[in-house]
């Protein structure tokens, strides 16, 4: 069940449950779209790997299986650098 964070994790603009430019990692790091395409340049600070848009859970469903109220920590831009520079010209599948 994916936790569905409440913010980007790099500007902490929220990103509630039915936001629908919310993107994840396979480890599910959430980010707005434009951080994610932007400034992080589809490289995930925190594991490498690309992103994709956040499935919307339905209203229905909340009820039963709350969205997360923690906010993650953000982004070491330095840190993120290096990563950049490790997968900038490796596609996403063969990262």
């Amino acid at each position: 069940m994916l936790e569905l964070r409440p913010s980007c994790e790099a500007c902490s603009k929220p990103l509630p449950p039915n936001a629908p430019d919310a993107m994840i990692c396979t480890y599910e790091c959430t980010f707005c779209e434009v951080c994610a395409l932007t400034r992080l340049r589809n490289v995930c600070p925190n594991c490498g790997g690309n992103f994709q848009s956040r499935p919307i859970r339905p209203r229905a469903q909340l009820a039963k299986h709350p969205a997360s109220t923690t906010p993650h920590e953000g982004v070491d831009d330095s840190s993120h650098a290096s990563f950049f520079e490790r997968y900038r010209s490796t596609p996403p599948g063969e990262r």
